[in-house]
């Protein structure tokens, strides 16, 4: 970070200019001082720059994007109308759309201003009736709100600030043709932030198309790491394999297992359970109530252990987990 932002950091979010309504807000979570990524990027885009910021899951990218929007959508006055959001979140997976939408919704309440999510997995009768009620930001997956275009439920043509949160999640998963199709969709010269832990490839091709003079700022290395995180490397027969893994899942701490395939998932969470040890699957083919019942029990330890394929835990952060299992 510039010294700028450490001054940032020393005066809190009043030496941004942040109200003292979302001030207040943010204190009620606990959050009293900008972390790096938000220090780095906040004078630059709620002076309405484009902005590209590149930190890992966990940073404080939410509220690095979420003041900017709730800044933004104030300062322009203009209505809510039916159909059509003012502010568009795109995140590349349900678990994230409502973990933002939930860190969102405090601050643009404090604001008079309406969140709603939309993502697959789920009936589309209350995000359509929340859409035609009117919302000022809509927290999206590409999947459903390119369903929800096509059936005329909702248009971009009013959004005021785009932001794509973990960008290159949205690459890995295949989604920039969808994204790409999506902005071609909001106005030009409205803002636009990107948010990632990579900046290389497809997330590059973005940036390039959509970006217009972006202020880059990037809070870790390119190959940032946890400094306190120990690695090890298990050669085990198959036939030893399973027991392995029942054994680590077996510690003490909450741990999290990741599998190749859904199936994977599935069985392995099976096992641990008639072995004694709660654990709980995540991945796609769960009913989205599911997910979050999951989500949830692992969060509040009722299951220690979760089991999950990398794409369903893209972006998800949960505290205090004291072992990570690569099964596959």
């Amino acid at each position: 970070p510039s010294p700028a932002s450490g001054a940032i950091q020393a005066g809190g979010f009043a030496a941004l200019g942040i109200p003292d309504e979302l001030i207040a807000v943010l204190a009620g979570h606990g959050i009293t001082h900008p972390f790096p990524i938000q220090a780095a990027t906040l004078p630059d885009s709620l002076a309405g720059r484009d902005v590209l910021g590149r930190g890992r899951t966990g940073s404080g990218k939410t509220i690095a994007f979420a003041l900017p929007i709730v800044g933004a959508l104030s300062r322009s006055g203009r209505r809510r109308v039916a159909k059509r959001p003012r502010a568009l979140v795109l995140v590349p997976t349900r678990e994230l759309a409502s973990q933002v939408a939930r860190a969102l919704q405090p601050l643009a309440a404090a604001a008079g201003q309406r969140v709603t999510t939309v993502f697959g997995g789920v009936p589309q009768g209350r995000q359509v009736s929340a859409l035609r009620s009117g919302v000022d930001v809509l927290v999206a997956c590409p999947g459903r709100l390119e369903d929800l275009l096509r059936q005329g439920h909702v248009a971009l043509d009013a959004v005021e600030v785009s932001v794509l949160d973990e960008a290159d999640h949205m690459a890995d998963l295949g989604f920039l043709p969808a994204v790409r199709r999506i902005l071609d969709l909001t106005p030009r010269g409205t803002q636009r932030l990107l948010f990632s832990a990579t900046l290389d490839g497809g997330v590059d091709v973005l940036v390039r198309r959509y970006l217009v003079n972006p202020v880059t700022h990037s809070v870790d290395p390119v190959n940032a790491s946890v400094s306190v995180m120990r690695h090890h490397v298990f050669a085990v027969t198959a036939a030893d394999k399973a027991q392995v893994v029942r054994e680590l899942a077996a510690g003490r701490g909450r741990s999290l297992l990741f599998t190749r395939t859904k199936h994977a998932a599935k069985k392995l969470a099976r096992q641990l359970n008639q072995a004694g040890v709660a654990a709980v699957d995540l991945h796609g083919n769960l009913s989205q109530n599911v997910r979050d019942r999951n989500l949830a029990a692992f969060a509040d330890g009722t299951a220690r252990v979760l089991v999950a394929t990398d794409i369903a835990a893209r972006g998800i952060h949960i505290d205090e987990i004291g072992l990570v299992v690569h099964v596959d």
